[in-house]
């Protein structure tokens, strides 16, 4: 491979610490309109030896074609990025945003994940088929928790509180939310009469 395709790649990371930002550096950056996901504040990290890191947000930039670093570099510069971290995987590098893989580190809401540009679709790019199973088990404890009788209102639900769980519902989680709903509700029937 030649130098010059060597360094060239779709997809570029940096961090942004809120301070040394321009107030508009989420405006800013969507003005170059290249896809992009910014994590949610990072404040409850830690270093290595316990001291509390600054806030920060880690950055992905997803570019259409290879590009070289330089020329992430450039966006980055405009919105006081720092570092330009070439990208070799985006499913793991998007993970990271909110420490998904890390359960020794905080953990950050998918849900705050902000998305830009019509491939930034987060949930897409981060989704493991465990995660689906992952979810299907959560709302089964939802359900029993909040003694949910009715498939419509966990949809609601998810439309409005949990876009995870709602894509799980719509893609091919439905049947056996519904059976299970079905047969708790039969449960709880029963038991009001025995």
């Amino acid at each position: 491979m030649s130098e010059k395709r060597e360094g060239r790649t779709r997809n570029w990371g940096t961090i942004v610490y809120p301070e040394s930002a321009p107030e508009d550096w989420v405006e800013i950056f969507k003005s170059h309109k290249v896809p992009f996901f910014i994590s949610p504040l990072h404040d409850r990290d830690f270093t290595a030896t316990g001291e509390p890191k600054k806030p920060h947000y880690h950055v992905l930039l997803m570019f259409d074609s290879v590009k070289t670093r330089e020329q992430a570099q450039e966006i980055f510069n405009n919105i006081g990025g720092v570092g330009c971290d070439k990208i070799n995987s985006l499913r793991g590098n998007a993970r990271y945003l909110c420490h998904l893989d890390d359960m020794d580190k905080a953990q950050y809401d998918p849900n705050e994940v902000y998305c830009y540009g019509p491939s930034a679709d987060y949930v897409t790019v981060i989704g493991l088929p465990t995660d689906k199973y992952d979810s299907i088990a959560e709302m089964i404890d939802f359900v029993d928790r909040e003694g949910i009788i009715s498939y419509a209102a966990l949809l609601r639900h998810a439309r409005a509180n949990n876009e995870i769980w709602f894509r799980v519902l719509c893609d091919s989680g439905t049947l056996v939310m519904k059976e299970f709903i079905k047969s708790r509700t039969w449960e709880v029937t029963k038991a009001d009469y025995e």
